[in-house]
């Protein structure tokens, strides 16, 4: 019998998206580099300091743009609560960082797990299902119509340079008024609102890749002010991106 619970690390080579579908509950947390996750018509990137809770047996897409590691945990159904939804992307605390790593020790077995780690386990879930009540708002839409998944992939490309709608609609074949409409009809917002939810996410995979400062990635990301820029992550995130660095250092 396999155990209630168990944790695995894995490294991938740049992939393109593939379906992932299991049948136990899974915290997929990448430890270096970052995954794509897509579902529901949206998509979140996966840098180390953030973690996904996909429910069993809920479909996901999942793409490695980069080289990565993950470190990941299964629950099966009968020995944590269910997620509070298909699939949470939310921020790693200290807490629920450690608890993975010291789960680690524990693979797939048939030999049930001893006291300790059964103990340990059980709060990883707890905590991981806290976390995930309140999920990071920082997704962006991954689009239904072929033209506006091109323009989302067109201007995710293009955060760290000028980048002009107009131009993106010239490339989608769309008047920029029609491709705004499209923006409104499948996603809600407006590109500019999608722009600024791309260039917060990108900033968080280079707050978590490494110690660049704050104003170099500021421009990174396409800024060319550093107050416009923390006024832009904070109002995302609720901190600024100092905090933000300093929630998933030890």
């Amino acid at each position: 019998m396999t155990r209630k619970a168990y944790s695995f690390v894995r490294s991938f080579p740049p992939e393109p998206a593939r379906t992932l579908k299991v049948d136990r509950h899974y915290l997929l947390c990448a430890s270096a580099g970052a995954l794509r996750l897509e579902a529901q018509g949206q998509a979140w990137l996966l840098p180390p300091a953030r973690a996904a809770l996909i429910e069993a047996g809920h479909e996901i897409q999942v793409s490695i743009p980069q080289p990565a590691t993950t470190a990941s945990v299964l629950f099966d159904t009968g020995f944590t609560a269910a997620p509070p939804a298909p699939l949470t992307v939310f921020d790693l605390s200290p807490l629920a960082r450690a608890l993975v790593a010291e789960c680690g020790a524990w693979g797939e077995s048939d030999e049930p797990l001893p006291a300790y780690a059964e103990t340990l386990f059980a709060a990883l879930g707890a905590v991981s299902r806290r976390l995930a009540e309140r999920p990071s708002p920082v997704v962006v839409p991954a689009g239904r119509s072929p033209e506006l998944r091109r323009a989302l992939r067109l201007t995710e490309q293009r955060l760290g340079g000028e980048i002009r709608f107009e131009d993106v609609a010239d490339e989608v074949g769309l008047a920029p008024r029609s491709l705004a409409r499209r923006f409104e009809d499948e996603t809600g917002m407006t590109w500019r609102a999608v722009l600024r939810r791309m260039r917060v996410l990108r900033a968080i995979e280079e707050l978590a890749a490494g110690d660049a400062p704050i104003t170099e990635i500021a421009f990174t990301v396409g800024y060319t002010s550093l107050s416009a820029f923390n006024a832009a992550f904070r109002q995302l995130t609720s901190r600024t991106p100092t905090e933000y660095r300093a929630s998933f250092r030890p």
